[in-house]
């Protein structure tokens, strides 16, 4: 390599562990480098990743998600650090020309390392948290071939697991600045090797003369939004031994579509660097005007920017490159006067804030673009705007922060501190948080400065139910604190435009945009005063999270119920023995108590009931009869589960609420409770419970007054809309019809509009279907769609189970769309049945996508309504149930013939390598798919588009099979 610029070193590494190697560090990298064979302790090394990860890949230890095969693993606390010491080797080539460095970086090595580059040795100190840079250039090899050994140690304090577990260990971890999880959690289990590796990105980079360093983007906002400055601060650094001048250029353009940009700014200074000195250069702020903003997900576009920054030195020519996606916008953020919630704004909106915590994607750290591109995408398909990183986990990485700036999700980002790691729990741990204080703040600033660009980036918080030690926590708010320009959280007062002459330009500050909060229980979260009012993380009755007194506070940062998988995931982790369902055992109290297999109980599994106070939400559809049958079941309570609780707080929104957290979004390993999608990256039903919930315009059903609410999140006031409300029976039958008219929603308002009254009508039945719609009265677009099943008060849903057996017709049609390796599907899914006369045609649900572009003022006014009822009773539509498909002018025409009518309930796909035959427990899903939705129902004569994406492995043919509750066979569409 010659040209200017970065290569990544993420293949041709080999790992041993250090016991096993007799040679040292610069005999591997000199005379005597690693050989691989059958006696070689040498095997390929996952980098960037784990010791852990390692050994899984070369199978020499089994898999630890799976089954209990984690309780096989040697555990550090009882082998000792050196047992999980290891060696990491690789080899690069390097051509340097005159005048050029050549820098080897690492992101993050856990926990500390001594590096061997041809012969030559480095000291990598500790903490898991911190980049380490090395100018090698008088060191490698100017053209040839470079061998590199890297000897890594294990954190200094990784306790002991407790034969009961619990939270954190025994707590010694936390006197280490690393992942605080990794020695088990209520919801995972002890990662063996502490996370021991080369975990993240590893590179060499090559330099002129000057190196820049961290540069530092920030924008400040004017005149409505119109007016926007970009200020901008880098450091550069002269590798030489004497002056040079610079001219350092910084420009920003935007795309316009694929592959043309239009160049929005140029400007070059002029900076003279003395010998091996170091700078700091602030350019003259840029101005724009109109500039396109980045919003949050469900409030606008997520507009980004690209700013590079360019140095050439004099008599050498480019020095050196950087260059960052970067969106203008603004985040206030004060306590709600009303609520008592801290309350969020961006670029002057009020955004009510609905996401979930996040650990990390993989226990492992097997971290990729690709998984984060499928993690974030997951997040927004939800519907979410904020994920709040946890502090027992990751501070996550730029790969995360990147797909969090294109998908609009606002972060929540705290330090390594947990009230269980940090003087809680039992034993009490140490209060005084990591040992070495002066470690976790360098590591601090280094965080800092490697996120700080990120628009999704929203707050700093110094850790989970705890605060910092006070020296730490002084420190953090010093660090962090406001630049003037953005001290101003008041909605009533004015902004500061004009910087005074003492003020420094805001790009200086480390980073000066963002508030720090000092724990998640503090200042507007939970109680505000640090009081452990989180939770509740188990089952509830969906009807309480709409009632007044289920939270007295404004924000939840932790509110978390189960998460059960889908069986074919149950398969393909567990053996035999973990495919056993709970059992059932009938307490005196009239409640049901779950028993759950030991491997179930080891992967932290939460039953759905919850004696005494809320009655088993799987067998209110009757006794599971298999692993298929009660994963079915437990999808249909995680929908309606997770679908309550974001409606329960959102029908309290800025009346009660300013903001609700989930616990959790995912698993990083193969865990049983709180999450959306599992770790194969297939997603429950909760998944689509909370897609509908959240939805930025949404209809609703209030679970505690049946009120049908209408929420409207967006700035703008909601007009010339009806709602469409039917009710559908078990048998077909439509008793229940009513359009409401001429409804209009105020901006950021919560509306109830009219009581469902078919529970009080005469006959009502104990089991029904509520379908509810909101369109646009001009051209019967649907806006919101949402579908309930419901019982009667005190009843159960048990007579959905001979509703199994209805065949009800269907007919999908789809069109594929290949590129490369990417699949897309259109698709139309009809419920053939046939529809009664009055149904409007809003059952061909063309959705529309317009939610607004988030930064329209308008003015207010109350809803009203008027309301026609109707009843009407759909015919039978008779015929012999068959399969069979057929090809019409490019699409695919797929039908489920059935003798019955009524609502195909429940449907959803899924897509899977064709085979013929399969090995009993093999997966063989296609996974992640991205649909645009699932676990779906229709009502007689309704169509619903859906469009499915994935990516497909070489060689493989996909196959695309819908189930559904009267489908339970499967059936196969393309």
């Amino acid at each position: 390599m010659s040209g200017i610029g970065k290569t990544v070193l993420d293949s041709g590494w080999l790992a041993a562990r250090s016991t096993e190697v007799k040679l040292s560090g610069v005999q591997l990298t000199t005379t005597h480098p690693p050989a691989t064979g059958a006696e070689s302790p040498w095997m390929e090394a996952v980098v960037p990743g784990t010791v852990l990860a390692t050994l899984v890949k070369n199978k020499v230890v089994p898999d630890p998600f799976y089954g209990l095969e984690n309780e096989t693993i040697i555990d550090i606390g009882d082998s000792g650090r050196e047992y999980y010491t290891f060696w990491f080797f690789t080899t690069f080539q390097s051509k340097l020309l005159e005048n050029q460095h050549l820098h080897l970086n690492f992101r993050g090595i856990n926990y500390s390392a001594e590096l061997y580059l041809n012969g030559h040795e480095k000291v990598l100190p500790k903490g898991m948290f911190r980049r380490h840079s090395l100018d090698v250039t008088n060191i490698v090899h100017p053209d040839g071939k470079n061998l590199l050994a890297v000897l890594v140690h294990p954190p200094d304090h990784p306790g002991k697991i407790p034969a009961e577990g619990g939270q954190g260990g025994d707590h010694e971890i936390g006197k280490d600045v690393a992942t605080q999880y990794v020695e088990g959690w209520d919801w995972i289990a002890p990662i063996r090797d502490r996370n021991t590796g080369i975990w993240d990105e590893v590179s060499i980079s090559v330099t002129g003369p000057v190196k820049i360093i961290d540069p530092h983007l920030v924008s400040s906002l004017f005149d409505n939004y119109k007016r926007v400055y970009l200020h901008a601060t880098t450091e550069l650094e002269n590798t030489t031994d004497s002056v040079v001048e610079c001219s350092l250029n910084i420009q920003v353009s935007t795309e316009l579509e694929e592959n043309i940009c239009l160049l929005e700014h140029l400007q070059t200074q002029q900076v003279s660097i003395p010998a091996h000195g170091r700078v700091q250069h602030t350019f003259p702020q840029l101005f724009f005007y109109k500039p396109n903003l980045w919003w949050p997900n469900g409030m606008g576009k997520q507009s980004l920017y690209e700013v590079s920054i360019t140095v050439d030195v004099k008599g050498h020519g480019e020095s050196d490159f950087w260059s960052q996606p970067f969106g203008f916008r603004k985040i206030e953020s004060y306590i709600d006067s009303a609520t008592g919630g801290r309350l969020f704004k961006v670029n002057g909106q009020r955004i009510f804030i609905r996401g979930g915590n996040w650990i990390l994607s993989d226990g492992l750290l097997r971290l990729s673009r690709e998984r984060y591109r499928a993690d974030i995408k997951f997040h927004a398909d939800m519907n979410f705007n904020m994920i709040r990183c946890w502090g027992g986990g990751l501070t996550e990485r730029p790969e995360f922060y990147h797909y969090c700036d294109i998908y609009g999700l606002l972060v929540w980002q705290e330090f390594w501190i947990t009230g269980d790691v940090d003087g809680r729990g039992i034993p009490i741990s140490n209060p005084n948080g990591p040992l070495d204080h002066d470690l976790f703040l360098l590591c601090a600033r280094d965080t800092i400065k490697l996120l700080r660009n990120h628009p999704s980036l929203a707050l700093w918080v110094g850790g989970n139910e705890q605060v910092p030690p006070d020296d730490l926590n002084k420190a953090l708010k010093s660090y962090l604190k406001l630049h003037p320009l953005f001290q101003n959280s008041d909605p009533n007062d004015k902004s500061v435009e004009d910087l005074s002459a003492g003020s420094k330009d805001p790009s200086q500050y480390l980073d000066g945009t963002r508030i720090y909060i000092q724990g998640s229980l503090w200042d507007g979260f939970a109680d505000g005063k640090g009081g452990f009012t989180d939770g509740p993380y188990d089952i509830q009755n969906p009807e309480d999270f709409f009632k007044d007194d289920y939270y007295k506070y404004g924000f939840i940062p932790e509110v978390g119920s189960v998460g059960m998988p889908v069986a074919a995931t149950i398969r393909a982790t567990m053996p035999v023995e973990g495919w056993q369902i709970p059992l059932f055992k009938k307490l005196p109290n009239g409640y049901v108590e779950e028993i759950p297999n030991p491997i179930w109980e080891y992967h932290k599994y939460i039953p759905y009931s919850k004696p005494g106070k809320v009655h088993d939400q799987i067998l209110k559809y009757g006794m599971s009869k298999d692993l298929d049958d009660f994963c079915l079941k437990a999808q249909l309570a995680n929908y309606i589960q997770y679908r309550a609780l974001l409606e329960g707080w959102t029908s309290h929104m800025w009346s009660k609420y300013t903001g609700v957290l989930i616990w959790k979004n995912q698993n990083p390993w193969t865990g049983l409770r709180g999450q959306f999608y599992d770790h194969l990256l297939d997603q429950t039903a909760g998944f689509y419970g909370c897609r509908s919930a959240a939805e930025p315009i949404h209809i609703q059903l209030n679970l505690a007054t049946y009120f049908i609410e209408v929420v409207n999140t967006m700035s703008e006031e909601l007009t010339n809309v009806a709602i469409e409300a039917s009710v559908w029976n078990l048998d077909g039958s439509c008793p229940y019809y009513k359009v409401i008219d001429n409804v209009s929603v105020p901006p950021k308002k919560v509306v109830p509009i009219v009581e469902m009254k078919y529970p009080k009508s005469r006959n009502p039945k104990p089991v029904y279907f509520l379908l509810l719609k909101l369109y646009n009265i001009s051209d019967y677009s649907i806006i919101s769609r949402n579908f309930y099943w419901l019982h009667l008060s005190n009843g159960d849903y048990k007579l959905l189970e001979p509703y199994r057996r209805k065949k009800i017709p269907l007919k999908i049609t789809s069109k594929t769309f290949i590129t490369g390796s990417t699949y897309e599907i259109e698709m139309r899914v009809q419920n053939a049945s046939k529809k009664p006369d009055s149904i409007s045609s809003i059952c061909l649900n063309n959705f529309t996508t317009k939610y607004g572009d988030g930064h329209s003022g308008v003015s207010m006014a109350e809803p009203v309504g008027s309301e026609t009822e109707g009843k009407s009773k759909p015919g039978l539509l008779h015929r012999v149930y068959k399969t069979f498909s057929r090809e019409t002018n490019g699409l695919r025409v797929s039908e489920v013939n059935g003798v019955d009518s009524g609502v195909a309930f429940f449907l959803h796909f899924s897509v899977h390598a064709s085979k013929t035959h399969y090995k009993e427990g093999e997966d063989a899903r296609i996974l992640p798919v991205h649909y645009s939705d699932n676990y779906f129902s229709l009502v007689p004569g309704e169509v619903m588009p859906i469009k499915i994406s994935f990516e497909v492995p070489p060689g493989v043919t996909p196959r695309v099979i819908l189930k559904g509750w009267n489908y339970h066979d499967g059936h196969t569409v393309i």
